[in-house]
């Protein structure tokens, strides 16, 4: 069945269940959530069914369809996926029903802070169906130009999740992220269109001899070099604000603080990997030479954006907007693992995708479920919830400990390989990085002293422990975290062959070991 358009009827699917909640009178939100539950389940399901026949010694994309969309610009419907592409699609479509089943009653309360109704409930999970397909898209996009169209339009169902259903400062924060976005966006377009006429030259000039976006054909396009740097840095920057990396990571606080607990999964756990994604697939593949050019001002941006993002990540007194430059942090790890430009730092990169994602969304969902009942995202307003929450309390421990990597959980087996992938081939930047494992044990464990430890204060006796919905939403994640923690291989094996590919492509291998002997000198 690989000849089946998967990748179609799966960004079909969401779409068309977008429209049909859509269209729902306004008084049936019941069966308005229960239809967008349904829809996420079933492309859920396609998902498992297609990832089964992923051939990890077949060719690098599969499940290709390529048709002619705009002729006359040689733009294409073209998708497919490698492994990098694959599991990325698979935290989505894991993460969207469970999002839409904690997001039950959420819609109402504008992000659980605020009881004023702000908009209709259908359209708030019409908007989570059509964020779905926009992500698989994205992901999936195998021609250059159509990999921006799904990168501009995923910022629609955002801006309007942010600015209808967030806080009171909605409207600030959302127009903030459309603000970065657009910019970013507008630098990647102006170098995707560059790209048709260098394609378009003849090929005893370095192009194709046809003008084309299809991701196979411009990886053979010979750019002189003062172009490819000023190519990648379109790409670069787009990539960077959406990652987010520092100086550029401003909006994401904002927004995190803004946005209902349960969308802010999406935002940051699969979202923002579009820009990790962005540059591991497009940056290093399409312009390899400009990409070692910029290495080392990306390294430091990278160990400056682990540091900077715990330092701000132990200063904040908002959960969510905590938990936020926590990702910053990560993020750091992530594009460092990049540009390691080893096979351990991009299979660790490439991992930490995923489990960042699960990592951050648990934490999330169980801010979420915090904020629900007490209706404060101050970190002061509780204290003593393991006392009468025990089941809550344990969750977030759990959540917490995942995203400070501790062994035994997923997001350990990605750091450990991206701060072993970096050592080999750049060892201040690997120890600099380091220190934000110390870090991070500082912000999460004191966290979770300041609202789970302690005697119980009086505004948090009466708060219920997790509700069989929510135990059902949290503890698929929490599994996850755990078996991945232990056996990452399977996960690993799917990523492996792909990494292999872009490091081939930037003409990179492994340093080789240093022997020492047995005097302690090097030979």
């Amino acid at each position: 069945m690989k000849d089946f358009p998967w990748l179609s009827v799966l960004i079909a699917l969401p779409a068309v269940g977008a429209l049909v909640v859509g269209v729902l009178p306004r008084a049936r939100e019941e069966l308005a959530k229960r239809t967008a539950l349904g829809v996420s389940l079933l492309v859920a399901a396609v998902t498992l069914v297609m990832a089964s026949q992923f051939d990890t010694g077949g060719p690098r994309f599969q499940f290709d369809e390529t048709y002619w969309w705009i002729r006359a610009f040689g733009v294409h419907w073209a998708l497919g996926v490698d492994g990098v592409a694959l599991t990325l699609i698979g935290l989505s479509v894991v993460l969207v029903p469970l999002v839409i089943l904690a997001s039950w009653h959420e819609a109402d309360r504008s992000g659980g802070v605020d009881t004023e109704p702000r908009r209709s409930v259908k359209t708030y999970f019409a908007l989570l169906l059509a964020l779905e397909a926009m992500m698989i898209g994205v992901f999936a996009a195998t021609d250059v130009f159509l990999f921006y169209v799904f990168f501009e339009a995923m910022l629609v169902p955002v801006y309007f999740i942010i600015g209808y259903y967030g806080g009171a400062q909605r409207s600030y924060a959302a127009v903030k992220f459309l603000l970065y976005s657009l910019f970013g966006g507008l630098l990647m377009l102006v170098a995707v269109i560059w790209l048709y006429p260098l394609s378009n030259r003849p090929a005893s000039e370095g192009g194709l001899g046809h003008g084309t976006f299809l991701f196979s054909e411009l990886t053979r396009l010979q750019i002189d070099p003062t172009t490819a740097k000023w190519l990648f840095l379109g790409f670069f920057v787009a990539f960077a604000i959406k990652a987010p990396m520092v100086p550029v990571h401003t909006w994401l606080p904002d927004a995190a603080a803004q946005s209902p607990a349960g969308a802010l999964v999406l935002i940051v756990g699969v979202l923002d990997k579009v820009g990790t994604y962005g540059m591991l697939r497009f940056c290093l593949e399409l312009f390899p030479g400009a990409a070692k050019w910029a290495t080392p001002v990306v390294i430091a941006l990278a160990v400056l954006s682990v540091i900077y993002g715990a330092i701000l990540a132990i200063g904040q007194v908002d959960l969510k907007r905590l938990v936020a430059y926590t990702s910053v942090s990560h993020f750091g790890f992530i594009v460092l693992g990049v540009f390691a430009m080893t096979s351990q730092g991009q299979s660790g990169a490439a991992l930490y995708m995923i489990n960042h994602g699960f990592a951050t969304g648990a934490l999330f969902l169980v801010v979420g479920f915090m904020i629900t009942r007490r209706r404060s995202v101050r970190i002061d307003a509780y204290g003593g919830v393991q006392k009468v929450a025990p089941l809550l309390a344990g969750s977030f421990l759990i959540a917490g400990l995942a995203g400070l990597s501790l062994p035994g959980l997923a997001p350990f087996v990605s750091e450990f390989l991206v701060l072993t992938g970096t050592f080999t081939r750049y060892r201040v930047a690997a120890v600099l990085a380091a220190t934000g494992v110390i870090l991070a044990a500082i912000y999460i464990l004191w966290m979770y002293q300041r609202t789970m430890g302690g005697p119980a204060k009086e505004a948090v006796t009466g708060m219920k422990d997790l509700s069989v919905r929510e135990r059902i939403v949290i503890a698929p994640i929490i599994a996850i975290i755990v078996a991945m923690g232990f056996f990452p291989q399977p996960v690993l094996n799917v990523i492996n062959p792909s990494v292999q590919h872009t490091l081939a492509r930037v003409e990179k291998a492994d340093p080789a070991p240093q022997i020492v002997a047995e005097n302690g000198a090097r030979p």
